[in-house]
Formats: C-alpha cells, structure tokens, sequence
C-alpha cells in the first residue's frame, strides 16, 4: 500500500466501529511477534492532559539523549502525527509500510474467526511494530479510550500516569464516576509506580486498585506539587516541589500556555524523576527536565497562533472539564477582554453544560462544523449558545466560520477556537496557509 491506500483502508476499518476487549489486539501483536516487549514505555491516561503529559514526558527523554517513541490520539491533520520518534512523525512512506505489514496478519485474523480487529487497534499495533524496528529505547503511550479495555492496555510500562478522573465517555466506562475511575485504574500494573492527580472519590478507587497491584502511588497535591511564580501571554514560570523526593524548589519554565498545564507539568516531572529514582536511569536529570519543559510544544492546547495584531488562541477543550480549564485560563490569561469564540462540538458531548461552562453574556460566538460524522449540527450548537450570549451564528465551513470570526474580532478583540480537535486541526491548517 501507499499512503493513500492506507488511509482507504483505515476508513474501511472504521466501518467497524468501537469494540471494548484485548483479545483481539493481543492476537495481532502476537502474530507480529510481540513488538511492544522490546522497549520501555510509560502508559499515560486520564480525562483530560494525557497528551499534554505524554508530549512532555517524550521530550524529558528525548532531552535526556533518548530514543523515544511517541503514541497520541487523536491527530490533528494528519495520520503521521499519532506515531513520533525523537519528535519527528512517521513519514507517510513507513506508515503505510508498517500498517501494509500490519494490515496481512489483521486480515489472518478475520479469516480465522471472521472478526476483524478495529480501526485503532490497527493503529496501536503499526506504532508498537514501527517503535520496534527502529529500536526505540523508550515509548510513551496515550491511552484512547478508558484504560482496562483500551488497545493499549496491552503493556507493562515503568511508569503509569493517571492525570485526572472526570465525566467522559460514560457510556463506554461503566456510566458513572466509578466506573470511569475503575477504567482508568485499569493500566495499572503489578508492582508498577503510578503519578495521578486524581480527586476524591476516583482518587481512592486508585488508591485501591494501586494497593491490590502492590504499586507505590503517588499523588498530586500530597506527594508533589508545582504552582505559578509569574506568566505573561508566552510563558508560564514555575516551581515543583516534593518533600518526598527531597525537592524544596525546582524552577522551570513553560511556553505552553493554560492553568491546567501546571498540574500536567507536576505529573511529567514526578514520572521522570521516578524513572530515575526506581529505574535507575541517570540520563534523566533535573537539568534535562527543565531544559526540556522550556522547549516542549503541543499543538491546538492553549496554543497561540496570532495573524499580525489579531491574538488568536486554539484549544481543543472537547468535553466539561476541558470547557471548565478553558475559562479558568482565559479568565487569567485574558480576563478583560471581549471574546469572540469559533466552536465545533460533537453531538454526543454534554453541548449544553460545557457552553453553560464556557461562555460569558457578552461573549460572541461563531459555530462551524468539526470534520467527523459525530460533529453537531451548528445550527443547533448556535441556537444553544444564543440563549446564553448576545450574538450565536452558525457558519457549517469551517474556513468562512474563521473568515467571519476574525472579521467580527477585527484585530481588537481576542478570537478563541475550541471544541473539538477534529475542528482545531483543520483551522490550524487553514492558520498555517494564511
């Protein structure tokens, strides 16, 4: 297959829809052999930040002179993205090499019993066989979905990060916070650390699930800390503390913006620190953290991309949570200034708390379409918003939706585009072009 075949044939995979269970991933790993043996990993999951946490991490290894692999989801424009090694994608020639090599035993598999495995368990497996034919030393791997039945729940990583627990997904994870909690809870491995920064009644179905796995755990706000010395509009400077490491105040700096960052930078900086405590692992240093924090990037989080004088921020805050992060930050980053918002939502998200989350009565809002069969009708998006702001339109393209916000915005105003990632990646694209 080339490129282009392969992404035919990841859209015919994605015919098969969602389907919770390891039995199928673990079958087609091991027709190729196991190749998720042959590294380290770190597994990270939670509601929000695991991409965030796991960039992070994957940079303090690359920093730390590392061969590291890097699994994220979703993408943002491009399949590549999703599979890094030493910050670099896959190019579109090994990508369709590996998934070719991928794609002959998964249709074995079909032929044997008829089922064929789904779109990303495909996916896991050509990150897991790329990682391994380029002899990565280490691997961060994002969960998509959960944790105990998500495709990558197949490992046995040095390190488990939990970053939070909240209403995501609860139709899938067992239709409350428990449930979602017991799902998150569910990479956590035999005597493996785990880093969280979990809450309340989550926090103690970790605390548990750690105990039963004989896994020292390791908590946000108890174990380590970090808080903010001073921002501006560019850059976050802060400080980690952990009188359990021993660490009265490690300074770093952030260039990812967003209040919820400092929480993800505690979470990467504790795992890394483990790595060199428990692991041993004495490339991964305190000078290689910061210097690593200073240079990590995660695109469409919180992510300035200015045209000239217009300030424009994309943030993919795609369910309550994320709405809530998202307003907490402007309202400190930007706290008096007029908001125009470009929006896209999925239909199957919770629309009407995380705009009630979002918006302010003088807010202006423009709702597009995100490029997925779950997006929401924008109409619909737009008459939810006009109950709660001044002025809601609906523009379904997605380019003249950002033509129109930034003409409203008019250089003066502050234009923010969240929602979705499926929204972001195409008007980070559009962004780019201009």
């Amino acid at each position: 297959m080339d490129y282009q075949e392969s992404l035919s044939y990841l859209d015919e995979l994605a015919a098969f829809g969602m389907k919770p269970g390891l039995q199928r991933i673990r079958r087609l790993l091991e027709l190729l052999d196991q190749p998720q043996e042959r590294y380290r990993s770190i597994h990270v999951t939670g509601t929000n930040g695991k991409g965030s946490v796991s960039s992070m991490l994957a940079r303090i290894l690359r920093s730390s002179d590392i061969h590291v692999g890097l699994f994220t989801s979703p993408h943002l424009v491009s399949y590549t993205e999703r599979i890094q090694i030493d910050g670099q994608p896959i190019s579109e020639s090994d990508f369709a090499s590996c998934l070719s090599v991928v794609r002959v035993y998964a249709e074995q598999m079909a032929d044997e019993d008829g089922e064929s495995p789904t779109q990303f368990e495909v996916l896991t497996a050509t990150a897991f066989f790329y990682f391994a034919i380029r002899h990565v030393e280490y691997a961060v791997i994002e969960a998509g979905l959960g944790g105990l039945l998500d495709s990558t729940n197949v490992i046995v990583p040095e390190a488990a990060v939990i970053t939070n627990v909240t209403m995501e997904h609860a139709d899938r994870c067992g239709g409350t916070l428990e449930g979602i909690a017991h799902h998150k809870a569910g990479i956590i491995k035999e005597g493996i650390p785990v880093v969280t920064a979990a809450r309340g009644e989550a926090l103690d179905i970790i605390r548990t699930e750690a105990e039963a796995k004989n896994s020292d755990i390791f908590v946000d706000g108890e174990d380590f800390s970090a808080q903010l010395i001073s921002t501006d509009e560019h850059v976050q400077r802060l400080e980690f503390r952990s009188e359990l490491l021993g660490v009265d105040r490690l300074a770093y700096e952030l260039h990812l913006l967003g209040s919820y960052q400092i929480e993800n930078s505690a979470l990467a900086i504790m795992t890394a620190t483990l790595l060199h405590n428990v692991n041993a692992d004495e490339r991964v240093t305190r000078e290689h953290i910061v210097h690593a924090l200073k240079l990590v990037d995660w695109p469409g989080r919180f992510e300035r991309m200015d045209l000239g004088t217009q300030k424009i921020l994309l943030d993919g805050a795609h369910n309550p949570a994320g709405m809530q992060a998202l307003r907490a930050s402007l309202d400190a980053y930007f706290p008096s200034e007029q908001r125009i918002f470009l929006l896209g939502i999925l239909k199957d998200k919770e629309i009407d708390v995380m705009l009630e989350t979002l918006l302010r009565p003088d807010d202006v809002v423009i709702v597009s379409t995100p490029a997925s069969e779950r997006a929401a009708a924008p109409e619909m998006v737009a008459r939810e918003a006009g109950r709660i702001v001044r002025h809601a339109e609906a523009v379904a393209d997605q380019e003249q939706a950002l033509r129109r916000a930034l003409e409203l915005a008019n250089g003066e105003h502050l234009l923010v585009a969240a929602g979705s990632l499926y929204l972001i990646g195409e008007l980070r694209r559009i962004l780019l072009k201009m």
